[in-house]
């Protein structure tokens, strides 16, 4: 029996071979096809079992490639967060399991156009292979898997995910404290991210804390060296992972997001004086005047305690001291200027108690607070 499921199965598989490439060019003058060219393509139904098997296979290869990524909506946990000790580990055998999906992949796509080529007795037009460029699920990416497991502990941090579960722990609706065991949750829903650790929820922290969670206390410096070689750069591994939070995990955000974050950054500008994420689904219309209160005034008054101190020092100091101290008050003047007008922003917004409705979209609630926000 070979029922409409299975007709539309082996029109998939033959859509996807050279042989349909071959008779549309043949077609077609152009490389813009439309629905009469894909009508004029000749069928011819044998080998139906192998065709459809095969199909069958490389599509679930496919899904399976695409559910690992957190923008599919059937994500269920990061690759790399698989019970190994080592995120070295757990990234070796994400590599050694895409590298087969992409091998088995890339041999079926070879075996339909070894069977479509036969049917149509096209052996002195055309060949099986399939260059690996034109696979379409991907091989591990050392820098990728890094930053994606980056966001997924971000996800973690605010509630988008739990490590108690799979796929989202909340989205919207009741909030449900119980489901974050193992990791817990930020409370607040803002994560500061300083150039410093100037707070006890600051986004390295929860980040170390997350590390230790996954793959455990006695491989945490191993792992923050991997994740610190992974990202790139010069200086101890915190302060690398650091510098990714400060400088580029926003832009990494947007572009899985194509420019709709689910995560906001809350950005006082080019001096970094003050930066802030929290998630779009637990926001509340109080939310501005906790963070103003709680951290940007916090933030503040280290500005101002510690220029302070500076200007004592530098009664004192001499040489390559005060060079040091003299750049280091320039940036906390800068940074304390900028902040202090970030604040006059967020108080502006704060008094309104500002509520969002996230069926307007993103790119609508963004253009509300564009103001105190990083620029997408």
């Amino acid at each position: 029996m070979f029922g409409e499921h299975q007709r539309l199965m082996y029109l998939v598989a033959m859509l996807n071979t050279k042989l349909c490439q071959y008779y549309l060019r043949v077609f077609s003058e152009t490389l813009n096809y439309n629905q009469g060219d894909i009508a004029r393509l000749p069928i011819i139904i044998e080998n139906k079992d192998s065709v459809n098997s095969l199909a069958t296979a490389n599509i679930s290869l496919s899904r399976l490639d695409w559910d690992s990524f957190e923008t599919s909506w059937d994500f269920a946990r990061h690759p790399l967060v698989t019970g190994k000790q080592t995120v070295t580990a757990s990234f070796a055998k994400w590599k050694s399991d895409a590298a087969e999906r992409f091998d088995t992949l890339k041999a079926n796509e070879e075996k339909l156009n070894r069977i479509f080529i036969d049917i149509y007795g096209l052996q002195d037009e055309l060949t099986s292979e399939v260059e690996d460029k034109n696979i379409t699920i991907r091989r591990a990416d050392l820098r990728r898997e890094i930053r994606s497991l980056i966001s997924y502990a971000v996800g973690c941090m605010l509630g988008r995910y739990s490590l108690d579960s799979d796929g989202l722990a909340y989205a919207g609706g009741d909030w449900d404290a119980g489901k974050y065991k193992t990791f817990s949750v930020d409370t607040d829903n803002i994560l500061p991210i300083c150039d410093d650790e100037y707070f006890d929820d600051d986004i390295v922290g929860w980040f170390v804390d997350f590390v230790k969670t996954v793959y455990g206390t006695d491989t945490l410096e191993e792992n923050l060296r991997f994740i610190a070689d992974a990202l790139g750069g010069r200086g101890a591994p915190r302060q690398i992972i650091r510098n990714y939070f400060l400088n580029d995990f926003y832009k990494d955000h947007l572009k899985i997001y194509q420019k709709r974050p689910i995560y906001w950054m809350f950005d006082s500008g080019k001096k970094k004086g003050f930066k802030a994420l929290i998630y779009i689904h637990r926001y509340s219309n109080d939310l501005l005047a906790k963070m103003r209160t709680d951290y940007v005034h916090e933030q503040q008054e280290r500005y101002r305690t510690q220029l302070s101190h500076i200007t004592d020092m530098l009664n004192t100091a001499s040489g390559a001291e005060r060079v040091r101290l003299l750049k280091r008050q320039v940036k906390l003047t800068e940074q304390l200027q900028e902040i202090t007008v970030f604040e006059e922003k967020v108080h502006h917004l704060a008094d309104q108690k500002i509520t969002i409705d996230l069926d307007d979209g993103v790119k609508k609630n963004y253009e509300i607070f564009t103001d105190v926000l990083a620029k997408i």
